[in-house]
């Protein structure tokens, strides 16, 4: 029994070790973008359970773009969807109309936070802010295109 509890346990360290080697690769590659772009900005990466990996805050960011990105993160493997999709769903005519509200006003309802998906299933979710939507959205999928 003790061998099964510590085979699961090594099994689990292997998966966070493994998700925090790709969110730093990730977060580098996005940085990248960032940098190229000219544009200072905090990039996140959740876990599937929408808990932090990791966390960069590049100089001069804006300091509201600290919960923004992580709550991109978070709605990205919230949702399973990325967050520039649900634009149109939160809208008064939408389907999901008022989910911005929901989970404690978590749900961010514009581009930039994108799950990270691995054999099929979501693993994680990456979230960007500090610039206009597109550019929040190119740098997360610069962090996004580090994983091919």
């Amino acid at each position: 029994m003790k061998k099964n509890f510590l085979k699961k346990v090594e099994d689990k360290m292997t998966t966070t070790g493994k998700l925090l080697d790709m969110a730093k690769k990730m977060a580098e590659a996005a940085a990248v973008k960032a940098i190229e772009i000219d544009v200072p900005m905090v990039i996140v990466i959740c876990d599937a359970n929408g808990n932090t990996v990791l966390y960069n805050r590049m100089e001069d960011s804006l300091l509201a773009s600290m919960s923004i990105a992580t709550n991109k993160a978070y709605t990205a493997v919230a949702l399973k969807m990325s967050t520039d999709t649900l634009t149109d769903l939160a809208k008064e005519s939408g389907q999901l109309f008022g989910i911005t509200s929901c989970d404690n006003g978590r749900m961010v309802a514009f581009g930039g936070g994108f799950p990270i998906i691995e054999n099929g299933k979501i693993i994680a979710g990456i979230g960007v802010s500090g610039g206009s939507v597109a550019e929040d959205m190119s740098v997360a999928q610069a962090g996004l295109d580090a994983l091919k």
